[in-house]
């Protein structure tokens, strides 16, 4: 019987090969079935991607029992419980969970802020870490030895709980510890005791933005840009131009502010009722690109530049309304690889008078978006802009290019920034994920999409969110997420800084404007973590896969 059923496949198969036709670099697309294509061609599907952060609360207070004094004492708890198998092992799966949370706890960036600053603290907690993966070590060369002696149950309940206290060391170490010397890096300080809080709460954006571009670089890495983006009154704004002034740094901030395409450490300020009234939203662009495209090569850039921004050190220490920070890596499928066409783009445009938006009267609105997949009839909006008089500058190439300027349309046209937006990412075709920002509506963060070639991961917290386009880009942050649907006709989330946390500071609806309700329930969370994609010291993810490929065995 078994041998008829392997016949008839067999010969069904062989039936199948003689009636396809056989191609070589053929697009699957334009072939008819049935057909057998060696090295099929999937146009433009060279890859991007991107992330951004914002915090829900930037002045929360520091709980009475600090996260990191829960850790020491649950980790005296495991320590003590001993190796009772009989589902108390590492204390209970009630400890490990305990220890889970108090980490995730320690990512809030209040808490972070306080470790920042507290070096006693963090120096007992980094001894904790590293009690832990000696503990961990122990443990394993004791279950090498004693595997022959216990039941497959109670392996599998010891090796699960091993696992978990391996990820809950890697967070303390990697994902929490290791980034305090980074973000002081980053600031060009030589000692945390010169900064103030406002300037870590800034830098820190910066920095996990620039982690999770080192993790997004694998797919593309010719080009990539970051922005941070903040509100502030005017008494401060008036303080930090003194201060630029008296640094003798004023030629240069009146350079880097002037209007035009964004470019390399490029500077939207913006003081018109556009915001809140009387405040300053100001935007601090940075950009790289290189044609080689090595891993690592942009992120290193961009580092180096922004620790040497001697005008966003003024600015740093500025108390905020809103902070929100958006990067992104590019694989250029449409446009060259400039600096120009690095994303983010804004609306910039080379008109001869300035548009007029009724819904912001007074207002010149500043208008930053990023761009995952392609705008397929991006040459057609485009003509039909220039006939308009929105003249792009010839050395600006990329499709992306087109979503700030059709936004820019639809808010001369009387509507919203929302609505606007809404009905800018409708006249686009093609598969597209989609973040924009702009001064109109500071503190908000806009996602949309569409098709089933991109994706979005909006990670949340208890004070933050996170997007990005692969989940690996916010499991540094946080574990809970939802996932964008973009096949359903399209979507568009709406991140609301001022709203609360969770869902209820995010309003979704569909392309055609039909509102979608969003629950807890629809949270998900990752079962990867950061010591899952980590790249270690190896130049490529594949030559380390080929290395430890014997650790498997």
């Amino acid at each position: 019987m078994i041998c008829k059923k392997m016949i008839d496949l067999l010969s069904g198969f062989v039936r199948l090969l003689f009636m396809c036709r056989i191609y070589i670099g053929r697009r699957p697309i334009d072939t008819e079935a049935p057909a057998l294509i060696f090295f099929p061609i999937q146009a433009c599907r060279l890859n991007c991607g991107f992330a951004g952060l914002m915090t829900c609360r930037l002045h929360a207070t520091i709980p009475e029992n600090p996260a990191d004094q829960n850790i020491a004492r649950l980790w005296e708890n495991v320590k003590s419980a001993g190796r009772n198998i009989c589902g108390q092992y590492l204390g209970g799966m009630e400890t490990v969970n305990a220890m889970d949370k108090a980490v995730s706890e320690l990512k809030r960036e209040d808490m972070q802020e306080f470790l920042f600053f507290e070096d006693e603290r963090t120096y007992r907690l980094s001894g904790l870490a590293g009690d832990m993966k000696q503990f961990i070590a122990k443990e394993e060369s004791w279950l090498e030895g004693q595997a022959a002696f216990i039941n497959s149950g109670d392996q599998e309940v010891i090796n699960s709980r091993l696992l978990m206290l391996k990820d809950l060391c890697w967070m303390l170490e990697k994902d929490i510890l290791a980034n305090l010397p980074r973000v002081l890096a980053l600031t060009g300080a030589a000692t945390n005791s010169v900064l103030t809080p406002a300037a870590f709460r800034k830098y820190r954006k910066i920095n996990l933005l620039l982690n999770a571009l080192d993790r997004l670089e694998v797919r593309g890495r010719d080009s990539a840009g970051i922005e941070l983006s903040f509100l502030i009154n005017p008494e401060v704004m008036q303080d930090v131009i003194r201060r630029i002034r008296q640094n003798g740094l004023d030629q240069d901030y009146q350079m880097r502010t002037q209007d035009g395409d964004l470019l390399n450490t490029s500077i939207s300020a913006s003081t018109d009722q556009g915001a809140l009234p009387g405040s300053a939203c100001i935007t601090f662009t940075y950009k790289t690109f290189s044609i080689v495209g090595e891993l690592g090569r942009n992120v290193a850039d961009l580092r180096s530049i922004i620790g040497q921004d001697r005008i966003l050190q003024c600015f740093a220490d500025a108390e905020t309304e809103f902070e929100t920070a958006l990067t992104h890596t590019r694989w250029a499928s449409v446009g060259s690889i400039t600096e120009e066409n690095c994303h983010p783009l804004n609306n910039h445009s080379l008109r001869h008078a300035p548009p007029f938006f009724p819904a912001y009267p007074g207002s010149r609105a500043h208008i930053h978006a990023v761009l995952n997949g392609d705008i397929d009839n991006y040459a057609a909006l485009r003509q039909s802009l220039e006939k308009q008089g929105e003249l792009i500058a010839e050395r600006i190439t990329t499709d992306t290019k087109i979503i700030p300027l059709q936004i820019e349309k639809y808010l001369q046209a009387n509507h919203h920034l929302a609505e606007a937006f809404r009905l800018a990412v409708n006249d686009f075709q093609g598969s597209h994920a989609i973040a924009m920002t702009s001064h109109l509506e500071p503190g908000k963060m806009f996602l949309a999409l569409k098709g089933s070639g991109q994706s979005i991961y909006v990670g949340i917290s208890s004070d933050q969110y996170m997007f990005s386009s692969e989940l690996y880009g916010v499991v540094e942050v946080m574990p809970g997420f939802l996932k964008m649907n973009g096949e359903d006709g399209g979507q568009i989330f709406i991140l609301d800084a001022a709203k609360g946390n969770g869902v209820r500071g995010i309003t979704a609806c569909r392309y055609d404007g039909t509102a979608l309700e969003l629950t807890d329930g629809l949270l998900q969370t990752a079962e990867m973590t950061t010591r899952d994609i980590d790249r270690g010291s190896y130049p490529h993810y594949f030559l380390k896969e080929i290395s430890e490929a014997a650790l498997s065995v």
